[in-house]
């Protein structure tokens, strides 16, 4: 069987969540090709309110599935994920526009969030508390009910299954809204997955849509927790109007990430990690390097080294040709890209590399003699493009790491002992000594400061079972208290 063949799911109500096929509001396009993939529908705010209402009644139930039950759902999802990894990879490869590597890369980690995921509902549930009264005292965590979840194209799939398959296995209902450009990457796939892995009906809600989905998925009443990935701006947006509805908001969102390059670091190792850094899936990716700060006593070598590092990677349609970068995702953000890089050129800045398109395929760049005023430094790109600075002292490198209100990761290269003096003095949600800033697993958590979120969120036993349930105290005595009145 094939997971994802429309004969199969074509026009199928998805466990009481929309449609893929019929009816289509929104056009699936190739960002490489401009080839039209398929078509999806999108939800309006009364489909979103039904299917809040349904998945609140769905949650019910399943929250009072034994631990094993739960966890047997999520085990045989990964093992679905591993299963059609090839399938779900050719969509992750056309609709957003991956190399084949980079999309091998999301089905295994998202066989390993489910994994992850399903060990929780065997985990302790709380704990007992001493007490001064004569009674028994305990904290015991809940699932909170329903979670939204809101996930961006870049990673469609990984940063789909990072909240759902945690909030799913805690015993919660989910409203999974994906970006409308990977609805299916990002949505379609997860919906099949969690369908013939067994889950109940009306627990995992699919609801394609733009602005107006999102924020219905924000507001519905049922939902008390939202999960979000995605732009700073967008965020903001979302943690102010979780604020007025007193729901939990778990934001992460965007970075322009330093790499601290140190006088004693290997240059042609430290080249090839920016160079991963900046232009993996072609600088969309939130722990982009999107600044390279560099000792002045290696800089021109550095930049150098870098510089022949873009010129060689090839750029085209990762479906059909052997890339190392492919498209970017619209041409809204291509223009967006561009208009930084040449703004930049005009205040001051050289292009040691790229800084050309062709279509949707934007060259690797390497931007020199930057101020920090420059666009290109002190804004998030989300495009192929290494900026890079020099200084002097440990202490101007620390300064200028610091002084983005972006904190999400951080990248150091060179001597230990030198580097973990640097990270004790750098707020980054994740700092990586002698690797680039692009790094995600399922155990480990994730989240950022400033800017960048309202810190971890996902990743890990501990930072899941915060995130997707509720603590209740209890206390019982064997008979009804004596009381004064």
């Amino acid at each position: 069987m094939k997971l994802l063949d429309p004969e199969t799911w074509g026009g199928k109500l998805y466990i009481n969540g929309w449609r893929a096929g019929q009816d289509p509001d929104y056009t699936v396009i190739e960002p490489a090709t401009g080839e039209t993939l398929g078509s999806v529908a999108t939800a309006s705010r009364d489909d979103v309110l039904t299917a809040a209402t349904q998945a609140a009644e769905a949650q019910r139930e399943w929250s009072a599935k034994t631990p094993r039950e739960r966890a047997a759902v999520l085990r045989r999802a990964g093992q679905l994920f591993e299963e059609h990894a090839e399938e779900i990879q050719s969509w992750i490869i056309r609709e957003a526009g991956s190399i084949p590597p980079k999309a091998g890369l999301e089905t295994m980690v998202a066989a390993d969030e489910c994994y992850e995921a399903s060990a929780l509902p065997s985990l302790p549930q709380g704990d007992v508390l001493a007490t001064n009264e004569d009674r028994w005292s305990q904290s015991r965590r809940l699932p909170v009910g329903v979670v939204s979840v809101i996930a961006p194209f870049n990673f469609p799939l990984i940063l789909s299954i990072r909240a759902v398959a945690p909030a799913l296995a805690l015993g919660n209902a989910v409203l999974l809204k994906p970006d409308p450009r990977t609805s299916v990457a990002g949505g379609v796939v997860l919906a099949r997955v969690f369908e013939e892995a067994g889950l109940p009906t009306g627990l995992l809600q699919l609801l394609p849509g733009g602005r107006e989905t999102g924020t219905a998925v924000v507001e519905a009443p049922e939902v008390r927790v939202v999960a979000f990935t995605g732009s700073t701006e967008a965020g903001r947006h979302i943690g102010e109007a979780c604020a007025r509805l007193l729901k939990r908001a778990h934001l992460e969102l965007g970075g322009n990430n330093a790499m601290i390059v140190l006088p004693d670091a290997d240059l042609d190792r430290a080249a090839s990690a920016a160079a991963f850094g900046s232009f993996m899936h072609q600088g969309q990716v939130c722990m982009t390097t999107g600044r390279h700060l560099v000792h002045e006593d290696i800089y021109e070598e550095y930049v150098k080294r870098l510089a022949e590092k873009a010129e060689g990677i090839p750029v085209g349609n990762p479906a059909s040709e052997e890339v190392a970068l492919g498209p970017i995702i619209d041409e809204n953000q291509l223009k967006r890209i561009d208009s930084i890089v040449q703004e930049s050129v005009l205040g001051g800045g050289r292009i040691a590399a790229g800084g050309t398109y062709d279509g949707p395929f934007y060259r690797p760049t390497v931007l020199t003699d930057l101020s920090t005023e420059s666009p290109a430094w002190s804004e998030e790109i989300f495009g192929p493009v290494a900026p890079v600075m020099k200084f002097s002292t440990v202490d101007e490198a620390v300064e200028l790491a610091n002084a983005s209100p972006y904190g999400l990761s951080l990248s150091i290269l060179g001597e230990v002992g030198e580097a973990m003096k640097i990270a004790d003095r750098v707020r980054s949600g994740k700092i990586h000594i002698n690797e680039q800033t692009i790094s995600d697993e399922a155990n480990a958590p994730f989240g950022g400061f400033g800017d960048s979120g309202n810190g971890t969120r996902v990743g890990g036993h501990q930072a899941n079972m915060e995130s997707f349930t509720e603590l209740q105290w209890l206390t019982l005595r064997p008979e009804i208290a004596p009381y004064p009145f």
